[in-house]
């Protein structure tokens, strides 16, 4: 079996490479090919996951190289985990915002859609190249804004799947909250990439007993103190919301937080400038427990899970994914893409059966898939009037003198990445 991850050189690949190690029985690779056009960083990258192969005794060939297509070439599948700009581009997705008073994140709100602009022509045009060299290769995406880009690459026609690491988060929190192995808990997850809700927690699978009610009465303050929101709040929401949910519920509050510290953009350059000398040291044969806060908690595991239950292998049966709505919320269009639990296998992901949305949750998520349309109309097409459009529909922006001046912003920050600027 041959993988491919494009954005190989990333400081986030030796966690996935672990994965790719520890579950190896799950998931057999013979060849996994990293592909990064920053060549000093794929070096050091590529050295470090070797000895982590050849400390955990994994037999497989790890190849390095800046060529995409020679990289995909016979893959079976193919994982998304770049960012066009770099970090660079990050601190400016997070900053800028913050001078008309709104969030300043790189994954929502204005700086998501600056994101998805740099981000969606370039993950077709690779896309399109997988497709020439290897029409049957999977498309994993973990490249952010997940929901926006998967959704370009199935409207294109592509054999792709979203992934994101907050579900098997969730999951793993709630398993040792619970004292039980996270396999055994199912999760009724619902939304819309960064914009869910854990509705149900029930153990042993779909039909198990939904213990969500006693998590919260015993476990509530540490629920809560990972999401950043009132013990209270989670209480009355009966549900625990993803922590990108402090954006829209704490806005203001989040504004005058994020307008008081170093960007995150500038913490993890940090963070990656240490990670990468230490990646450089050849006594190193193992992921270090610094890179448990560049962040991507258990992407490995879910990365696994995902590329072993679309090429027919292990993996559980049922993961969180990115994917077709096709009726599983019936107020939404059938091509939006969702986040739920589907039933993966080597045809692809079916979403499972979802309760009735509570209208709190559903007014959300239906604006915000609306503002997703427009975002990716911009993506695909240019302009100014389509990035103003966007930033007006969405609900953290939503008035016109706030979504002008985001726009100007937004392409005076990136036009360097936007061909039609």
């Amino acid at each position: 079996m041959k993988l491919a991850v494009v954005g190989g050189g990333s400081t986030y690949t030796p966690e996935l490479i672990d994965g790719f190690a520890r579950l190896r029985d799950t998931l057999p690779i013979s060849e996994l090919v990293l592909v990064d056009p920053a060549a000093d960083r794929l070096e050091l990258v590529g050295g470090l996951a070797r000895r982590i192969f050849a400390k955990q005794g994994h037999d497989g060939r790890i190849v390095t190289t800046g060529s995409l297509d020679e990289g995909v070439e016979g893959a079976d599948a193919v994982l998304l985990q770049l960012r066009v700009g770099g970090q660079a581009a990050r601190e400016q997705d997070e900053t800028w915002p913050l001078e008309c008073g709104c969030v300043g994140q790189e994954t929502t709100g204005a700086g998501g859609l600056a994101k998805a602009l740099r981000t969606v022509p370039v993950v077709l045009d690779i896309a399109e190249r997988v497709r020439r060299t290897n029409p049957d290769a999977w498309i994993i995406d973990f490249t952010n804004p997940v929901g926006i880009v998967t959704r370009a690459l199935l409207q294109a026609g592509h054999k792709a799947v979203g992934l994101c690491n907050v579900a098997i988060g969730f999951q793993r929190k709630f398993a040792r909250l619970l004292d039980v192995a996270p396999s055994d808990v199912h999760l009724d997850h619902v939304g819309l990439n960064h914009l869910t809700w854990e509705t149900a927690v029930r153990l042993g699978g779909p039909e198990g007993e939904n213990v969500l009610p006693r998590l919260l009465a015993e476990h509530g303050d540490a629920v809560a103190d990972d999401l950043r929101l009132p013990r209270a709040v989670v209480d009355r929401l009966g549900v625990v919301p993803s922590y990108y949910l402090r954006y829209f519920y704490a806005h203001d509050e989040v504004v005058r937080d994020l307008g008081s510290k170093p960007s995150r953009a500038a913490e993890v350059a940090a963070m990656e400038k240490e990670l990468l000398a230490m990646y450089g040291d050849p006594a190193l044969d193992e992921k270090p427990a610094l890179l448990g806060k560049r962040g991507g908690a258990f992407y490995s595991e879910a990365a696994v899970d995902l590329a072993a239950g679309l090429l027919g292998g292990g993996g559980s049966p049922y993961q969180v994914v990115n994917t077709y709505n096709n009726g599983t919320l019936p107020f939404l269009p059938d091509d939006a893409v969702v986040e739920v639990q589907a039933a993966v296998g080597a045809q692809g992901a079916s979403p499972l059966p979802v309760a009735p949305v509570d209208p709190l949750y559903a007014g959300l998520i239906a604006h915000v898939t609306a503002y997703e349309d427009l975002a990716l109309e911009a993506a695909l097409r240019g302009g100014r009037d389509r990035v103003f459009k966007a930033l007006l529909a969405h609900p953290l922006v939503g008035q016109y003198a706030l979504a002008d001046g985001l726009t100007d912003r937004l392409i005076a920050h990136n036009r360097e990445h936007l061909e039609w600027a």
